[in-house]
């Protein structure tokens, strides 16, 4: 008997993450039903070293990469 990919991320508990930008701890569900997925940005995949983003920081990344000039928002 094998196990669907969709079946066993549906039992995983929430990873605890540190934020990589401010250090903020959040959950990341790797079902989908993570907080992310409602979220209206979408970046690139993270550059090295870095991880996922609290919900703060994602919201900041994205407002500067619609920047024309990358400038904070």
């Amino acid at each position: 008997m094998t196990i669907s990919k969709e079946f066993a991320l549906q039992d995983m508990p929430a990873r605890r993450l540190i934020c990589s930008r401010c250090g903020t701890e959040f959950g990341c569900n790797l079902s989908g039903n993570c907080w992310c997925a409602e979220e209206t940005a979408r970046l690139p995949m993270p550059v090295k070293g870095e991880d996922c983003l609290c919900r703060e920081c994602l919201r900041k990344a994205a407002a500067e990469a619609r920047s024309p000039d990358g400038a904070q928002a």
